[in-house]
């Protein structure tokens, strides 16, 4: 055990679904204390993700129809408000993107562990039965997670990283890019594939793009018009405004052709009958997430008269966040870190997250460093 850790931390707490008001923040929160499998985790940053907006406004919920605004849904309950389609308990830390130093480990984890600096595996498995996905739970959601200044998880899920990148930028990755990559493996992108990301500018989209182009695949990135030039410096193919008229002849004049192999989604909404529409007979469709909204109008005759292939992508199965380690360490993939901010300004930075304004990730840090690049 390492001397010098407090009984009380900073962090937010989320007290019940509903709007901003319900995360709280807190100077004197439990440390977490670890079990014999655990690590503790002194937390040094923390990205944003959809899910913490999701399961804090119920968004999940199947009374609710709307797209992601992050404010109160009427309409939807709490009973199936988070992503696995159960309850959530409260009160809760969320915060899934956490990167910090190990400071303490239970006696059945690794003592070699402290003082290593790691990323955590968001997926809790059951490590008797890892590739069931009806046993995973999601850390930030079914445990406590990051938005506090210490944290504690099972060591299996923690990753010694080793890359000069600093903490908030490391915190842009994990839930963003395995995500992504789920994605990619569901839809079997090879080299010579073209893919067709939507949400480009977001944390998945522009993972998905780096990770596309990693695979040898070509991308066309669909973002909003203020959004190009910055989306087009992660490097797709070709940018289109997703408020294009029509989205095969957009195509056609950025690609000299009207069809993509695959389409990787994470937006939904009213488009989405144009996205079906853009695929190649025998095309794949992967989807994981709708944040312009869950209900679409799906013409089955394209489906079936087409050939194509529809895959979700939540659960990965084990190995996919390893990957991602090595990619990072060796300089295959690069962070696209838009902001940071103190943990107690968490409001102000989920409302920056919901507004969409960025591109790539925001991020919290618990201990704000003196020289932090923090937002404008």
């Amino acid at each position: 055990m390492t001397d010098n850790i407090p009984d009380t931390m900073h962090a937010v707490v989320l007290t019940g679904h509903g709007g901003l008001d319900k995360m709280e923040f807190h100077r004197d929160w439990p440390v977490p204390v670890p079990g014999p499998d655990d690590v503790l985790i002194r937390v040094a940053a923390c990205g944003l993700n959809n899910t913490d907006v999701n399961t804090r406004s119920a968004w999940y919920s199947k009374g609710n129809s709307d797209a992601t605004t992050g404010d109160a849904l009427a309409g939807a309950e709490g009973d199936d408000g988070t992503w696995g389609g159960a309850s959530v308990s409260f009160p809760r830390i969320q915060g899934a993107d956490a990167v910090g130093t190990v400071v303490s480990v239970g006696e059945s984890a690794e003592q070699s562990l402290i003082g290593q600096r790691v990323m955590i595996d968001g997926w809790l498995r059951d490590w008797d039965d890892p590739l069931n996905r009806s046993k995973a739970g999601y850390f930030g959601s079914e445990c406590d997670g990051g938005y506090a200044q210490y944290t504690k998880v099972s060591h299996r899920q923690v990753h010694p990283i080793h890359t000069a990148m600093s903490d908030a930028e490391l915190a842009t990755f994990a839930c963003s890019y395995v995500t992504a990559e789920n994605m990619l493996n569901r839809a079997a992108v090879t080299a010579g594939d073209t893919v067709l990301v939507t949400g480009a500018s977001g944390g998945v989209g522009s993972a998905l793009i780096q990770l596309a182009n990693r695979r040898g695949a070509e991308c066309v990135a669909l973002c909003s018009a203020d959004k190009v030039d910055d989306v087009k410096a992660i490097g797709p193919s070709a940018v289109i405004d997703r408020g294009c008229a029509d989205l095969g002849s957009a195509l056609l004049e950025a690609m000299g052709k009207d069809s993509v192999d695959v389409v990787a989604d994470v937006v939904g909404g009213a488009l989405w009958p144009q996205l079906i529409s853009a695929l190649v007979r025998g095309g794949r469709y992967t989807c994981a997430g709708a944040i312009a909204g869950p209900m679409v109008e799906f013409d089955l005759r394209t489906f079936y008269l087409r050939d194509l292939t529809f895959t979700g992508a939540t659960v990965p199965p084990p190995g996919v966040f390893e990957d991602l380690v090595g990619y990072i360490e060796r300089g295959e993939i690069r962070p696209l870190l838009a902001a940071t901010y103190p943990l107690e300004e968490l409001h102000a930075a989920q409302q920056a997250f919901i507004d969409k304004r960025h591109v790539g990730n925001i991020v919290t840090e618990p201990f704000p460093p003196a020289t932090s690049r923090t937002h404008a």
